[in-house]
């Protein structure tokens, strides 16, 4: 009964070993549908708050004063264009490139703060929460040391009073969405290869992003 014992063990172990296994490669398995699938609409312009950094920098202080840790979320949404992964990005003013995404609300959390950014800047109705996301794993997290421009993939260790942090998800769309961006901003599709390391460009967070994403496989869906 021993040995049996034994062997009915090991062979639920292995079960739950391939289980595991099969999670992990669908968990890092991207699905990307072509870009042509999804319709983009325009809609009134959003207040845009940082018009200069310094306005930026008086803003963060104010807030940090008052709330401590500034806490934002940002979206990493995937397309498929020409047989390559592209990342959806707002452009501002022709030069100002950003992810969808924002400040968290006090107690919100942080997937909650995700879906409701991506509300307010790819919807008709920033109200109501964009169907069909699905709001996967934080791929990156950026810290703000002090009141100045430059953030850290990593908390430096004689930092103990951080002032903001950043927060990538992987977003994974659906075959089909409808996105509706403010007039002032345009959504465009950029591939990996033109963000990559490019700081100059799209700046030090979005430039990593390919290096983010080497871990993942995309499966080109064709519709």
């Amino acid at each position: 009964m021993g040995e049996e014992a034994r062997a009915l063990d090991m062979e639920e172990t292995s079960e739950e070993n391939t289980t595991r296994r099969n999670h992990v490669v669908h968990d890092l398995m991207v699905d990307l549908y072509p870009l042509s699938s999804y319709y983009f609409g325009s809609r009134d312009a959003l207040r845009v708050k940082d018009e200069i950094i310094s306005d930026r920098v008086i803003r963060l202080k104010s807030n940090y004063a008052a709330h401590g840790l500034r806490t934002c979320v940002d979206a990493v949404l995937l397309v498929e264009l020409f047989k390559h992964p592209h990342v959806l990005l707002l452009q501002y003013r022709n030069s100002i490139f950003k992810l969808p995404g924002g400040r968290l609300r006090p107690g919100e959390s942080d997937i909650e703060g995700v879906k409701r950014k991506l509300a307010s800047k790819l919807s008709v109705n920033e109200n109501v929460v964009v169907p069909g996301l699905e709001v996967g794993e934080c791929i990156g997290m950026w810290w703000r040391p002090n009141f100045e421009t430059l953030m850290y993939p990593f908390l430096p260790p004689n930092v103990k009073h951080p002032k903001e942090c950043t927060k990538l998800f992987l977003v994974r769309l659906p075959v089909h969405q409808q996105f509706v961006v403010p007039k002032n901003f345009k959504l465009l599709a950029v591939p990996l290869c033109q963000l990559h390391e490019n700081e100059k460009t799209y700046g030090q967070i979005i430039s990593q992003i390919p290096k983010l994403l080497s871990k993942f496989s995309f499966n080109m869906m064709e519709i």
